[in-house]
């Protein structure tokens, strides 16, 4: 009898949420992040910027070992995920993230927008300082084989072949990705549906070689600290693609994904 109950209890537990749901997980998640201190947002920042160059290490590592053909390359690519993962997963502050959280609170009360612009601004500062030092350590001391350092700046040159207008709406696609997987990890009951959602998702980002600030930042500035790009380079890149990634998330996922809510509470 007890197992009974206990197992109706689990599926009452992983039941789908319903988009009003998911709303009220996503405010009051942008609440809490809202409520913190600028050296805790910082902190976090920081070490969400430095795990997000998990990204392309993993798949450096990988073409260091198995090359480049064409199943190597899906093989790497396999592994993109990692850090998004470890970021997401380990509730460190990733800026694409808070396309989502901050700006529903502003949608709900405009009185948040100077904290939201307040966390926007130590976010990403400190996820691009934590990407710096990741290139640092993976570009400037022997922690990485000859190969896989090399792989690490191919895939930084290769991130910054194009133009604006690709960088910018390589960015919206890559916004709208991430923003979706912070939308989706809210609705999900469980950690491993988390983490099956992270890696589905954010795969898409890096198998379609979408501009992601952050995520690629680590690739492009392994690149720059290895003198095979200049710094102007990543600049150019890094303000179309965040510029993209901003309107990807804010208006495919936040305001759409809201707007269906509260209509819904008016029909």
């Amino acid at each position: 009898m007890q197992a009974q109950e206990h197992g109706q209890e689990l599926e009452l537990k992983s039941t789908r949420r319903s988009a009003p749901e998911i709303l009220e997980n996503v405010i009051s998640n942008g609440r809490e992040e809202l409520a913190r201190s600028t050296k805790a947002l910082a902190l976090s920042g920081l070490a969400g910027g430095f795990a997000m160059g998990l990204t392309g290490l993993s798949v450096a590592v990988v073409r260091a070992v198995l090359g480049h053909s064409p199943g190597a390359e899906f093989a790497a690519q396999l592994f993109y995920p990692a850090g998004f993962i470890a970021v997401i997963i380990g509730r460190a502050q990733l800026f694409t993230e808070n396309t989502l959280y901050p700006v529903v609170l502003v949608l709900e009360d405009r009185r948040c927008i100077f904290n939201t612009l307040r966390l926007w601004a130590v976010v990403f500062v400190c996820n691009v300082l934590g990407a710096l030092v990741f290139s640092l350590i993976t570009e400037r001391t022997p922690a990485l084989s000859p190969k896989a350092a090399q792989e690490l700046v191919i895939l930084g040159v290769g991130a910054v072949a194009g133009t604006s207008t690709f960088f910018f709406w390589s960015g919206v696609i890559g916004g709208w990705l991430i923003a979706l997987v912070a939308w989706m990890v809210s609705a999900s009951h469980w950690t491993i549906g988390q983490i099956a959602v992270v890696w589905l998702l954010t795969f898409v980002v890096g198998v379609g070689g979408f501009s992601h600030c952050i995520a690629t930042s680590g690739e492009i500035l392994a690149a720059v600290v290895s003198q095979n790009l200049s710094v102007a380079m990543y600049l150019r890149w890094l303000l179309f693609a965040t510029f993209g990634n901003i309107i990807g998330g804010v208006t495919i996922v936040t305001l759409l994904n809201y707007g269906q809510v509260r209509a819904g509470e008016n029909e």
